[in-house]
Parts: structure tokens; C-alpha cells; sequence
């Protein structure tokens, strides 16, 4: 669908990769397959989009020892893949750099939904108060709020009205939130002094 991919590019979006397949897991794969899969999305994502891709969750959070070197050696900024923390971290690679960027299972809609069994007003209550403890928790330091969603669930129509006011509640916030891509929050993140605390 080559003019959804124009309008989001146009829109300044960031694309990331959740793999070539989001069901071809990478396992079982030895390390030139696991390359050419990563080599393939990061050329994808320049050739129809002109970003450079910075981001990475693969997929089902499939991994090897040598994935994060990988990715590191791609050019590869950041990785979802390591959901361990409120707050981005170096991951130790053998080249380059990379940050595990915070991503929540918790906050995702397809757990939510699918496996939670959460009622939309319920999600919506949920997103605040991951907001305001996650804020809270921030005064000293950065601490990163994500949000996975997936258009097909929470995109429902009677769905839309609770993550609207979910995100209204977070956007009102104006000291001290950075509403931003993830790149972003990573390019930030690599500028930093070797053990400085975003």
C-alpha cells in the first residue's frame, strides 16, 4: 500500500522494522540469515520511505546470542526487544552503540485485548495511570512511556473514544513530557556521557 507508506512518511512518522514477517521468527536461523533479514527491512524502509531505520522489535521478541550485534552493526540505533525498564539503557554490543528502548507488554493493546479481556474504558484508565505513576517516577530522571498499538484492535470505532481521552490526558501534561518518536528519545539517549542517566 504504497500511499499509506507516503502519507506517514510525509507526515514525518518514524518507521521501524517488526521483522520481514512478523510470524518468520528468527530463532532458528544461523547468523547470515538473521544479517540478510535485517539487511533486507533497513533497505525496505530506506527505499520507500528516504529514513535511515533506527528501530527494531523482532518479531515475537525472537532473538539469538549475536541479534543485538547484528543490529548494532546495521546501523540500528535502538531495540524493543529487551522490555526490562522505564528507561532506556546501553546495550553492551562488540561494535557501535545501541539502546534497549522501554516497551511495554503491559501497555500493549493486542495483551489487553486479546489476553486481558480489558473493556476499552478499562484500557483507557490504564494508560493514565501508567502516566501519571511513570511521571511521577520521572521528576528525577527520564522514564519512557510506550504505548504498542495496533489499528486493527484499538483503531475500533467504539474503541477510539477511551484512547482518545487517554492520550488527551497525557498530551495535557505540558512540564517536563517529551511526546516523541522513539528515535528521537534514542538519538538523545547516544549524545549522553557514557553512564549518564537519560
Amino acid at each position: 500500500h504504497p500511499e499509506i507508506i507516503k502519507t506517514c512518511a510525509d507526515r514525518g512518522w518514524e518507521f521501524f522494522s517488526h521483522g520481514i514477517y512478523n510470524t518468520r521468527y528468527v530463532y532458528n536461523l544461523d547468523i547470515e540469515q538473521e544479517r540478510a533479514i535485517i539487511r533486507d527491512a533497513f533497505e525496505t524502509v530506506r527505499n520507500h520511505t528516504g529514513q535511515e531505520l533506527a528501530g527494531w522489535l523482532s518479531p515475537a521478541l525472537s532473538n539469538n546470542f549475536w541479534t543485538m550485534d547484528l543490529l548494532s552493526e546495521a546501523g540500528i540505533q535502538y531495540t524493543c526487544d529487551m522490555f526490562h525498564d522505564d528507561q532506556p539503557m546501553p546495550v553492551k554490543v562488540k561494535s557501535g552503540q545501541l539502546i534497549s528502548m522501554p516497551y511495554s507488554l503491559e501497555m500493549n493493546d493486542v495483551i489487553v485485548y486479546n489476553t486481558q479481556k480489558v473493556t476499552p474504558r478499562h484500557y483507557g484508565e490504564i494508560i493514565k495511570r501508567q502516566f501519571d505513576q511513570l511521571y511521577k517516577d520521572g521528576e528525577e530522571s527520564g522514564t519512557v512511556m510506550c504505548i504498542p498499538l495496533h489499528p486493527y484492535l484499538v483503531g475500533q470505532p467504539y474503541r477510539l473514544r477511551h484512547l482518545r481521552r487517554a492520550l488527551q490526558h497525557i498530551a495535557a501534561q505540558t512540564n517536563g513530557v517529551w511526546l516523541t518518536r522513539a528515535g528521537d528519545i534514542a538519538a538523545h539517549c547516544l549524545k549522553l556521557p557514557e553512564g549518564t542517566v537519560p
